[in-house]
Order: C-alpha cells, then structure tokens, then sequence
C-alpha cells in the first residue's frame, strides 16, 4: 500500500510570496542556484525573439570551437549576402576577412547581423545561412526547446522564426553551463571593431552598469517583437536568470529588468529544511528483525523559500509499504516532497539510514499466527 506522512521540517513555514506583476508579454525567471522556476507568463508560447536567438548562433558556434571545427583566429570571408543586412551591423564588408574572436565580440556586444551570417554561412552543412537555420532548429530540439524553430541566424524578422521565453533560458543555461569560459564575454559593456561603427560601440544590456550582479546575456528589438531581454544576475551565491519579451519601450525594458533582479535576490532566500541523515520518517518492514527502518535524506536539502517566513514547514514522506525484508543501509525505499507555497514542489530520495536483515524461523511463525488470527477475527494486520 502507499502511505503518505506529513512530518515537520526544520525550516519555518514560508509567508505567501506576493507574485511579481510584469508587463512584458512573455516572461520567465529563474533561480539557477537551486533551479527554481519563480515565475512564468506565457513562457511556452512561440515569438518573435529579434535579436535574442542570436543566443543559438553563439552556442552552436561556441561548440564549433571546443570541437576544433573552428578557431579563435580563424579569418572567415564575408558574402555578399551577409553584407546585406541592416539593423544592428559591424559594417563589415566582402573585402574583409575578419576573425572568429571578433565576430563572437561583435554579435554579442554589438548585436552585429552581419557577424552572424558570417558564423553561420561558414558552419552551415550547406554553406547557406537557411541550412545553418535549419541545423539551428534541430540543436535547439536536442537542448530541450520545444518551441523554437529559426528561419535566419540573427532573429531578423522572417515569418516563422519563433521561440518561446523558457526556451531562451533553456538556452541560456546551457551557456551558463556548458561554455563558461566565454561567458565573460557577455559582460563587456563595449566593443569597437576597426573604428568602423562609432555610434555602435555600446552593449545595449541595460542591467550591466547597475552594479547589481548583471553579466549577460543578450538584448532584442523588432517592431514585431517589442523590447526583450535575456538577462542573468550573480549575487553571493545565488544566480538568478530571466527572459522577457514584448514590452514597449526601451526605457520599460530597462526598469523591468532591474525590478525583476531586485525581487528575484530580496523576496528569496536558499534555506535548509531537512538533515542528511536525520530520520524523517520510519517504514514499517515485513518479515524483518525489526518492525521498522529510518528513512533519511543522503544530503541536505538546500531549497528556495521567500524570506518572510511564519510557524512550521510540513512536507509529505511517500512510501510504498511494508517494505520486505532484508533492507540494505542506503537502499531507496521511498521520497520526501515539500511543496513550498507558490512555488515549485521538490522531491528528494528517502533511504533506508540502516540494514535490517529478515527475521528467523521465530518471526515468520509469529507473522503466520498473526496473519491467519486476523482472518478468523476480521482485525487489523498488526505484522505489517
């Protein structure tokens, strides 16, 4: 049979966390520390993402370097095709031959549409930025993003090039874990190549002169799309990352981004609520040498809870029973889930915190007894 147990935890209680109010069309935060959704608003629903997809050209070309498919000072050509491009450019032209480093400065500082088709034109199994897209669209599948397919390299607007929010912090996650080494590049809040583009010198990340903990990661306008952000936040331990999408104005991009880094660090605060190997619970145990086993948590367990906190954090122990003897010290017998208000629940493994060899012939007699008295009279099952 399942029995589920509500057990007090050490932690208090957390208040109901007032939800953050946003006016972007499409948002999504969350707590990369402890991998804490706080908050999503439409985050599945596919949209234009401008200049933010260009986050999938620097992935793909990130692990182009790590495979040796292309180097830092690799000199790539530029076609006429990629010349083409207006928008946000580095103004680069078909007599250049420009190197790779430059061109990931250029797309991430100065969101260059050229630089992209640059990169993408020499990784395309093809040779064209479509195949390129393509190519883009099954990685993306791979990473786990189900809602992203790509028509170009830069988010230049193209009817059917969409993602959704949590796909660009799927996304951006997996440049925070897969490429740290060139994460620092996202930081940088200037960049000049060849003195061509005065007037584009400047990332456009609002959040990165704040000194509020912002390092990256990549800005969007479209009229189509309205004002995004891709934005990420390290203070102390804790690292927040949030995407929004669709708001109106460059200003309201800029004040939204900074509200939704003051709440993510201030309503929130990583506490422990349960012991590594502290019994949570105890599992009845069938045809042992004793009648019950602890179960304990392997590590602490470390969660995200809103700071304003009242009385006792209850959480439920799930455990399928009696458990049949012999049990081993560390085998899984079952889980813990706390379900913190407003937020998501987290589920960890319960063990046994020590062996419990089966009974002799004495308790399986007495268990017999027990089991064919209780038919005869209709009582309870107390052996198990």
């Amino acid at each position: 049979m399942l029995l589920r147990l509500l057990l007090p935890l050490l932690a208090l209680l957390p208040a109901s966390v007032q939800a953050f109010e946003t006016k972007a069309r499409a948002a999504y935060i969350v707590d990369v520390t402890t991998n804490t959704v706080l908050l999503e608003k439409n985050a599945r629903e596919p949209l234009p993402p401008a200049s933010m997809s260009k986050l999938m050209t620097l992935y793909v070309a990130f692990e182009a370097i790590r495979e040796g498919r292309l180097t830092l000072d690799e000199r790539l050509p530029v076609s006429q095709h990629a010349m083409s491009y207006g928008g946000s450019t580095m103004f680069l032209n078909t007599q250049d031959k420009v190197r790779v480093e430059d061109l990931l400065r250029g797309i991430i500082v100065l969101s260059g549409n050229d630089a992209c088709a640059v990169i993408a034109e020499a990784l395309s199994p093809d040779g064209t930025e479509a195949g390129f897209a393509r190519f883009m669209t099954k990685r993306a599948q791979a990473l786990g993003m189900e809602n992203s397919t790509f028509m170009n390299s830069n988010g230049w607007p193209q009817a059917g090039h969409m993602m959704s929010v949590r796909d660009l912090g799927v996304l951006a996650q997996h440049i925070l874990n897969d490429f740290p080494e060139f994460y620092p590049l996202f930081g940088e809040t200037e960049y000049t190549f060849d003195g061509r583009a005065p007037a584009n010198v400047n990332n456009r990340n609002p959040l990165l002169k704040l000194n509020i903990g912002a390092d990256g990661l990549k800005t969007g306008h479209t009229a189509e799309a309205g004002y995004g952000l891709v934005g990420s936040a390290k203070q102390g331990d804790r690292r927040v990352l949030f995407v929004v999408s669709g708001l109106p104005t460059e200003n309201a991009r800029a004040e939204e981004a900074a509200a939704i880094v003051n709440w993510s660090f201030r309503q929130f605060a990583e506490k422990t609520v349960a012991r590594a190997e502290q019994p949570v619970a105890e599992a009845d145990v069938w045809m042992g040498r004793e009648r019950s086993v602890g179960l304990v948590l392997e590590k602490d367990l470390t969660i995200l809870l809103p700071t304003l906190t009242a009385g006792k954090l209850d959480a439920e122990v799930i455990y399928t029973g009696p458990v049949a003897a012999p049990v081993e010290k560390g085998q899984a017998l079952g889980s813990l889930v706390v379900r913190p208000e407003g937020l998501p629940e987290v589920t960890m493994p319960l063990v046994a915190d020590r062996s419990v060899p089966a009974g002799g012939f004495g308790v399986r007699l007495k268990t017999a007894a027990t089991l064919l008295l209780n038919r005869i009279t209709g009582g309870p099952a107390e052996a198990s």
